[in-house]
Parts: structure tokens; sequence; C-alpha cells
């Protein structure tokens, strides 16, 4: 299959594709070894050097408009080229739906007496979390504008109408790009990179709409594959078993969605393989639970040819475990496992563009080879603290003391105990009372069940993983806060007439009866407590922490920030939470004091086959040891109010960042370690009143990389300064703003 090479020079190549003349411009492509395109045959070929010593092969043309891939192969060193793919037809699928205001975003909203004029109805709408497009009439009373129309839901299939390409290169990647694409209310082109060092190749729809309000979901693959003798598509069950399917079977009419674990298959074919997946963490909008709803699929549509491609569904699946009371799992259940009335889809706002890829991975070795070397990008769904770092994450609604209640027993080990250990979890803050047990209770009943939560912690606390019996308690403070105290400490929401603010109670020893913030914020500040804003600026904290900036707690050392968590995800952006988090951070910054961002889960119920590893985003928080549950905790506070953590996806790190040097010139120095090819860094400051940033392009650097990074800066006039690092599949790590003066 080798064939002789033929480099394209700079300027307009005209290609014969099967009768069409393809203009294909080629100001931007500059050969280099190891990645190189080339004319053959009238198509363009992509040669690239792939990791440990492979060589892969990607081959485009166009027929009747259409840009086919037409071949995959890839060899090992000096081996025989594999075939894994012949013309094949890429396909994408988006289906919309309008985006509507939540009203748990309206609620605080009216209450700061924001009126909901139609320019912020505009602007919060894009916040919506508590949205569910695609769900016909929707329940009353959760959003703005229902019912839901069945005639506002759109499925639409690409349609293709290109003549021309353009090639590119950009530091260790080649890209060819073909417009004249047509994919419903979306109008752009359709995108190929492949990156030096690695197998990976990205397929991607770059479009944009001028409708208002839309919010939107797409399935994207390849059509085309041969049912050939020997070939079939292998994937792991969420039990972790080895299935497969080797198109023997009836054609199908439509997807067949796979549960697979680490959103994962692979079509094995003439010895080699080819993995499809997506994009780790940036495919994922924001859910409060993580039911694995088959985010791969393959569909049969012929006794010759298939398709294999990425998915999204539309709506949760119910999911119905058994209980102690049918009236009481009931209630739980529908808050905790599948409310139909949240999947809020991707945000498109006008002229937006959007990226919608699908990664496919090339390999002349088997589909266990393949699985492997797919894994190695997300440390196999695994974060995997640098030396001296641990894993925090937090918010957590497992209702851990109902579950011990109703069991009887302070000796069950629940299913998501399982979940976080499985992810390399070190440290978790619960944050139960918040929808369940008596949270405003004063003092009777909560104590008691406080003391379960308590001691439930403690039994299931171990060397190095350490359960925090935190709160949401959005009592006094405004918005939804969490409370995360060094130690467990009784207290409540409620502070009667005749009460101390701190009595003896003979039951529990000291407790906080606490009536105002001015009492909340004496308590954090006597136990050394924390508290942040969650979900800043949508669900139940709309318009906060922005309402609450002059107020004393705000102002205090013990307010932290914000909490991060994606979401909304805007494909356009190349940031986790570009606007929402990383704009408040920011903000923060500029208002105040030093003020940070905690990722946060904000999530229910887990089990062992969910798919939690996309949707979670933790802290790397720089401890020599976790605390055991018995001994000192506020070696954790003390590391987050001093900033000593960093946010991160977990496929890049930061093990050491800092700045160097002193007087006006200085430099921020970091040390950056990613598995997909990195795209860009940057060093964002502020000066009080506005935001700057200097990026710093990476897209030289192979993946698997490691690399220290110094950019100098003007200290005068900045008042923080903070780095981030962000790769080409949307991944990324910030550190906390630094301040300097």
């Amino acid at each position: 299959m080798s064939r002789p090479w033929v480099l394209i020079a700079a300027g307009a190549l005209a290609i014969a594709a099967r009768g069409e003349q393809l203009s294909c411009q080629t100001q931007g492509y500059h050969a280099q070894d190891g990645l190189r395109a080339s004319q053959v045959s009238g198509r363009v070929e992509f040669d690239w050097e792939g990791a440990a010593g492979s060589r892969l092969k990607a081959v485009f043309h166009i027929s009747e408009g259409v840009p086919m891939v037409s071949e995959l192969a890839a060899r090992e060193g000096a081996g025989p080229w594999v075939e894994l793919g012949r013309n094949l037809k890429p396909e994408f699928d988006v289906t919309t739906g309008r985006r509507r205001l939540s009203e748990q975003q309206m609620a605080p909203l009216r209450q700061l007496g924001v009126a909901l004029t139609p320019d912020v109805v505009a602007r919060e709408q894009w916040f919506a979390f508590w949205d569910a497009p695609l769900m016909i009439p929707g329940a009353p009373g959760t959003n703005l504008d229902l019912p839901r129309r069945v005639e506002e839901i759109r499925r639409d299939h690409a349609e293709f109408h290109s003549g021309a390409c353009t090639l590119g290169t950009d530091g260790a990647r080649l890209w060819v790009e073909f417009p004249g694409l047509k994919l419903g209310i979306f109008s752009g082109s359709l995108r190929y990179t492949v990156y030096r060092g690695t197998n990976l190749l990205r397929q991607e729809a770059i479009a944009k709409t001028e409708e208002p309000s839309v919010a939107y979901k797409y399935d994207a693959g390849l059509d085309g594959f041969g049912t050939g003798v020997g070939t079939k598509i292998v994937w792991r069950d969420t039990a972790r078993a080895w299935q497969q399917y080797a198109f023997g079977g009836a054609p199908n009419t439509g997807p067949v969605a796979l549960k697979a674990r680490n959103r994962l298959a692979i079509v094995e074919t003439n010895g080699g393989s080819l993995a499809v997946f997506p994009p780790p963490h940036k495919f994922f909008f924001a859910r409060e639970i993580e039911t694995n709803l088959g985010y791969v699929y393959y569909r049969k549509d012929s006794e010759r040819g298939f398709a294999v491609g990425v998915r999204q569904a539309e709506r949760e699946e119910p999911y119905r475990p058994y209980g102690v009371s049918e009236a009481e799992w009931e209630r739980r259940v529908h808050e905790a496992r599948h409310d139909i009335n949240n999947f809020a889809l991707y945000n498109a706002p006008p002229g937006s563009m959007q990226h919608m890829p699908v990664y496919f991975y090339l390999s002349a070795r088997s589909a266990r080879h393949a699985q492997q070397a797919v894994l190695a990008f997300t440390h196999h769904d695994r974060f995997q603290p640098p030396p001296g770092y641990h894993v925090l994450t937090s918010h957590f609604h497992m209702h851990f003391n109902e579950q011990l209640s109703d069991a009887g027993t302070m000796d069950l080990q629940p299913s998501w105990l399982q979940v976080f250990r499985g992810l390399g979890i070190n440290i978790v803050v619960l944050a139960d009372f918040h929808s369940d047990s008596h949270p405003n209770d004063p003092g009777p009943v909560r104590f008691a069940e406080q003391k379960v939560y308590f001691e439930g912690c403690r039994r299931f606390s171990d060397d190095g993983f350490l359960l925090v019996p935190g709160e949401e308690a959005d009592a006094h403070f405004g918005g939804h806060y969490m409370t995360l105290l060094p130690r467990p400490v009784y207290w409540s929401h409620v502070r009667g007439a005749g009460q101390s603010f701190v009595e003896q109670d003979p039951a529990y020893g000291k407790v906080y009866l606490t009536g105002s913030p001015e009492d909340e914020l004496e308590m954090l500040k006597r136990e050394g407590g924390l508290m942040w804003q969650a979900h800043p600026r949508t669900k139940g904290s709309a318009g906060y922490p922005d309402a609450v900036r002059s107020q004393p707690h705000f102002l205090s050392d013990r307010f932290l920030g914000g909490s991060f968590q994606s979401l909304p995800v805007d494909q356009s952006e190349k940031r986790l939470c570009e606007q929402r988090c990383l704009g408040l951070l920011d903000d923060m910054n500029n208002w105040a004091g030093p003020k940070y961002m905690l990722a946060e889960g904000d999530t229910y119920m887990k089990y062992p086959d969910d798919e939690t590893y996309p949707q979670l985003i933790v802290n790397f928080v720089k401890l020599p040891r976790v605390p055991s549950f018995d001994g000192d905790w506020s070696p954790i506070t003390r590391a987050l109010r001093a900033g000593d953590y960093f946010v991160s996806s977990g496929e890049v790190l930061l093990p050491q960042a800092g700045i160097e040097g002193t007087g006006p010139r200085r430099v921020f120095a970091a040390t950056v370690e990613w598995t997909f090819p990195l795209d860009f860094v940057e060093l964002v400051w502020g000066d009080g009143q506005s935001t700057g940033r200097k990026i710093v392009a990476a897209t030289e650097l192979p993946p698997f990389g490691r690399h220290r990074f110094e950019i100098p800066f003007e200290a005068a006039g900045k008042k923080w300064v903070r780095f981030a690092a962000w790769d080409s599949a949307g991944n990324g790590a910030f550190t906390q703003p630094a301040h300097l003066r």
C-alpha cells in the first residue's frame, strides 16, 4: 500500500477526485519531518509519525460534493500497512431545541430585585442548568415560557457541498478543512486534524447559527466500513467485561448506543484496529448524575457496511432502586437519579463557531492494544496527582445520614464510596443537609442526624482517604454556598429566642446556634472553617456572589471564592467554563483580596457502572499527607485558603508553578505535564478594574510531554496573576491567582 510521495508546494493545488477538480489552498501548509501532506492519485494524503515508531495514513477526496476519507491505514515500524477503512463518509447529526431560563435562576434574581427584562433573560438563559429542551411539554414551573412545543425541535443530518479544501500546519499538527457544510440551522466546514507523535485523528464540524436561544446536541462518526471476515466492533461493558459484535445480525434502522466503559468502542479489522471516542470532558454537559447513556454507537447499514461514532442521548434514563418504603424511594429516586427536567445540552449563542469533534485512534495492532493506548490519555480514567499533591473533590449529595439510618447499621458500605476510590480521589467533601434530613431543625433532630453523618464519615475514612462531612448550608449568606470545617462541628441554622450563640449540649458538647450572617461568619472564624459560593451566577446562586461582594462575609478571608463546574458547555469556548467560572475568578480578584475557585461535582448518587470520570473536574491540593478523620483537618483548609492547589480535568497537571523574582520585572514559571497534544498556555492578570492575558502557543510540543514555561511580565500596575494550560481536546488546568499587592 506504500505509494510515492509528491510534496505539496505552497499555493493552490488542483486535485482530480473522481472526475471533480478539487482546489486546495496550501499557503498555510509547511512540510516537516514526520508530518506531511502529498498529492497521490488525485487525492490529498496525510502521512504522519505516530506513537512508538508507528506510521499512520489518512487520504481524502471529494465525491459529488462530499468530503470522503478514501483510506485510513496504520503500520508498525517497517511492517506492512494495515487498512482500517476505505471510502468512508463523515456523518453528523444535530438535534436543536430552545434554551430557556430556569425558575431556579429566576427565584434568586427576583429576591435581589433584578427585573427580568428581555436583556436580562437573554443573558442569564445561557447559564441555565435546569433546562431540558427536548422534553415535551416540560414540567410546569421549571422554566420560562412553557410548555415546549414539538415544532421547536429539529433533527438534521449533515449535507456537504464542498468543491475545495484548505491545508494548514500549526506547530506539530496538520489539518485539512472542507467548506460547504450544512447541518440544519448550522453552517460551516468539516475539518480533519492529525498530530505528530500520536495516532489520533480528529474529525470535527465547525459551524455556527444565527438563530437565537439555541441549545443542541450532536452525533458524529464515519460510515462505510466493510463487514468483511474477521471485522467486528469490540468494547468493554459497564462491568468491564469485553463484548463484541461481528455484524452477523440484521441491519439496523438507527444507531445502536453502546454503554461502553470509558466511552470507547473499537473496530477490529485486518489485524489492526480503529478506536472511536469523544473528548473526555468537553463533550459532556452538566448533569446531576453520571448514568452511562451510551456515548458511542455502531449502525449496521447493510450486509456489507456499517458506521461508528459518538453520540449524546436525548434524556435521562429512569433508574429505580429498591428501598425501605415506596413513597420515600419515589422522592429520592426522582431527585437523585433521573429527573427528566434536567438535560440542558450545549449552548450555541448566535454567531459562535461551535466545534463538534469525534476522535479516532489508528493502530496496526489489536483492539486491546488500542484500548490501552487511548486510556493513557486519561490515565485510565483516574486522577493521578503529582508528588506532594492529593486529589480533593467536593459537593456531593449522597444523603449519607439517611442511607445509614435506613439500613439500620453504621457498617453499610455505600456504592458511591467505591466510585471515588476507583477514580483515585483522596479527599471527598460531602454536602448532606441540603434537600435531605432536617437542615433547618433548631437542634434536637439535626444534631442527632449530624452524629450519624459524622460517624459514617469516620467509619469509612481510611489511611490515605478522608470523607469530610461538609454542608451546602444556604442559610444566611445569600444564594447557595458550601461550608467546610476542619473537624466535626455541631451547629444549627436557627437561633431561637433566649438561646445563646454557643451552648453546651449534654449529648453533643459544644454546639453553635446561628441565626444571622454575623453568627455564621463568627462560627467559621472561631473554628477555622471556609465557605464558598456554590454554582455561582447560576442555579440557586444566580446573581451571587456579585450581590454580596461588599458584605463582611465576602470580604472575610473565610470566603474562599466560588465553585468550578463545567456549566454551561459552549463548544465555541477553548476553556472549560470559560465565561461563568473563569470570568468570575478574575472578577472576584479585581474586587477584593485573594479569592479562588474550587472544583466541585454537585451531583447525587453514584454506582460503579456510572461514567463519572468525564463529568468531574478536581482539585490537586499540596499536602504532605491525607489527614485521618480523628486527626486535624486544618492542613486542608489552610492549603485551600493559601491557594496551594490547582484545578484540573486530570489530563493537564501543574506540579510546579509560581512567581520568580522581585521588583517590576518578574517571571511566572510553571512546569506542565499533559497527555493530549497541548494547545496553549496563558498568563492572566488583573489590575483591580480589568483583566488581561498573554497566550503562548504550545502546538509544537509532542503529546505526553512535560515542559517548563517561563513567562516574563511587568508587575507594575498588576494586582494579581494566574497561570493556565489547555490542550487540544479542551482539557486543562489553572492555578489560583497570586496577589502582588
